[in-house]
């Protein structure tokens, strides 16, 4: 993505609007995003969206696929998790619950998890279990 923070400037420019009393959530929504390139850098689902304020987004039966950002269209990541939290301006978002994180290289559960758009970073905190499914060469050595 060639702008970090823009899907979650995105949520907070939508959260902006939605914030008015007596806004109806967001139901199975989808959110694509493209590079300036027009190649899909990301699509973010979920099942229901709610904007408790211009600073928190929280999504129920979230699906986040991030994407190469480029010709090739490749999946690099998919975060699947049933609730999190999304805040905006710090390009950040969270759960307590469970969280699956998939790459063609690894596959990671957990609980008490951030992600963190700029770096494209996700930190597990509590009963991580980590498959490589990758060759660890000397591993043992």
């Amino acid at each position: 993505m060639n702008r970090p923070g823009l899907l979650l400037a995105l949520l907070l420019a939508v959260a902006a609007g939605a914030a008015e009393p007596g806004y109806a959530p967001a139901l199975n929504w989808v959110l694509p995003v493209f590079t300036r390139d027009n190649h899909r850098s990301m699509t973010l689902r979920g099942a229901k969206a709610v904007f408790p304020s211009t600073r928190e987004v929280n999504v129920v039966d979230l699906n986040l696929t991030v994407f190469s950002g480029d010709a090739a269209n490749r999946v690099e990541t998919v975060i699947l998790s049933s609730a999190a939290t999304f805040r905006p301006q710090e390009s950040a978002a969270e759960g307590r619950d469970g969280v699956r994180v998939i790459r063609d290289d690894l596959e990671a559960t957990g609980r008490d998890w951030t992600y963190l758009h700029a770096q494209k970073k996700v930190s597990l905190q509590g009963n991580v279990r980590i498959v490589f499914n990758a060759e660890l060469k000397h591993l043992l050595k």
